[in-house]
């Protein structure tokens, strides 16, 4: 199951930033899974972007994501979490 998570700061970006070290440090724990494939900043930094490969089609398995990440546990971010079914260029993605 492919995923997109929009990630929006709710708090000032300079909090946001405090906590960016350790946000980035869990992402690079999800890419060294293969879980992760991509992520960055919006421009304006008002969020961001993840493109999540999760094995399996257990939706749950988002909420375990989103629940880990230390954005999200100290109140930084709201998370909007989508499986997505790519079609055009699937392959590319499949061999990342």
């Amino acid at each position: 199951m492919y995923a997109l998570v929009l990630i929006r700061y709710r708090r000032p970006l300079g909090d946001v930033l405090a906590a960016t070290d350790d946000h980035r440090t869990y992402l690079r724990e999800l890419h060294a899974r293969g879980i992760l494939l991509v992520s960055g900043p919006l421009e304006p930094r008002t969020g961001g972007v993840l493109l999540l490969r999760i094995p399996g089609d257990d939706p749950a398995a988002l909420d375990v994501i989103r629940d880990a990440d230390p954005y999200w546990r100290r109140g930084l971010a709201d998370y909007e979490l989508m499986q997505w079914v790519p079609g055009i260029g699937v392959e590319g993605l499949d061999k990342l």
